[in-house]
């Protein structure tokens, strides 16, 4: 037997790349999967991509998703914390919602409402000493998706002092699986092809989180749907802090790590490059006018923004290599 592992919420997008990894893993056994509505379905109808996964999704029941060494929370945001509460301590949780990644109560409560959970260890081993504490915790908090392409292009900056943190400007695309699996009008194919639209313009829920994990204290996010099922790219711009090459910055803090790469110079980051893989792409450069910093970033939101990354957080939790099970390489066409 290898290691015990459960998934709950594992009939949305998130939940299904979960067990597509989990499949995939030569570690990993997957014990349970969990659902609501789908409760007493067959995985591979709720996912026809897992066709041959002979299992049933089960009832969000504590007591089933106990058995296993870790466990993935795949829920709705502030449906994590209830459930988390009720595992015994010695099983690792990775929670890909947003129930605890914020230290500050008032910031969750102006963004998300209800009551704060508390702060787990964060769920982003590319910051520094991050890696090390990740491993050493039995509950983490995985990024929001938005969150971990927009800090991986900005904290480097921040930290090395070239970037400015008062004055950061992001304006980000996202597929429309980023926003779930429940049927919603405004997602409708008809709605989406052919059609950029912004969003929650100004009053981002991930905005706390990118200031918290990068160091930015004026952050201005403005989130736009396109019409894609997955995949992030963000523009991230800020007022340079001193004379510096933006691209060699971001090539230092990265050298060791095996799922962010810094492009050539003349190669610019693209959704597509990164589908299906746990990889994220940057690169930068100073604006030829305003002198801003520039940096552009992608990643899949279902990868390295969701899945993926809960599976490296996974892998550095029970000790094992944290590229096992993932591939730095993506899917195209």
């Amino acid at each position: 037997m290898g290691i015990r592992v459960a998934v709950a919420g594992a009939s949305g997008y998130a939940g299904g790349e979960l067990l597509r990894l989990i499949a995939g893993h030569p570690e990993f056994d997957l014990v349970a999967a969990t659902a609501h509505s789908q409760a007493g379905h067959r995985v591979d109808v709720a996912h026809p991509q897992l066709i041959g996964l002979d299992l049933v999704f089960g009832a969000t029941d504590p007591a089933i998703l106990a058995d296993a060494d870790l466990v993935f929370l795949a829920l709705p945001h502030g449906e994590s914390a209830t459930l988390a509460a009720q595992l015994p301590p010695e099983v690792r949780v990775v929670d890909l919602g947003a129930d605890h990644r914020l230290a500050d109560p008032y910031a969750w409560a102006q963004y998300y409402g209800g009551t704060h959970a508390g702060q787990w260890t964060y769920g982003l081993p590319e910051l520094p000493g991050q890696r090390e504490l990740i491993a050493s915790s039995t509950r983490v908090a995985n990024t929001g998706c938005y969150a971990a392409a927009i800090t991986l292009a900005l904290a480097p900056l921040i930290a090395d002092g070239a970037a400015n943190p008062a004055d950061v400007v992001v304006v980000a695309a996202s597929g429309t699986s980023g926003a779930g699996r429940a049927a919603k009008p405004h997602l409708l194919a008809s709605e989406v092809l052919g059609d950029l639209s912004p969003y929650r313009v100004g009053t981002h829920q991930h905005v706390p989180e990118i200031k918290q994990a990068t160091g930015a204290t004026s952050l201005s996010f403005t989130p736009v749907l396109a019409p894609m099922p997955r995949g992030i790219l963000a523009t991230v711009t800020a007022v340079p802090a001193r004379g510096v090459d933006p691209q060699q910055v971001l090539a230092q803090a990265y050298a060791d790590a095996p799922f962010v790469h810094v492009l050539p110079e003349g190669r610019w980051p693209h959704t597509g490059a990164t589908l299906g893989s746990n990889s994220c792409h940057l690169q930068a450069t100073v604006d030829a006018d305003s002198g801003r910093l520039i940096v552009l970033s992608a990643l899949d939101n279902l990868g390295k923004g969701a899945a993926g990354q809960a599976v490296q957080n996974a892998n550095l939790m029970l000790g094992l290599p944290e590229t096992t099970g993932l591939s730095i390489w993506g899917v195209a066409p």
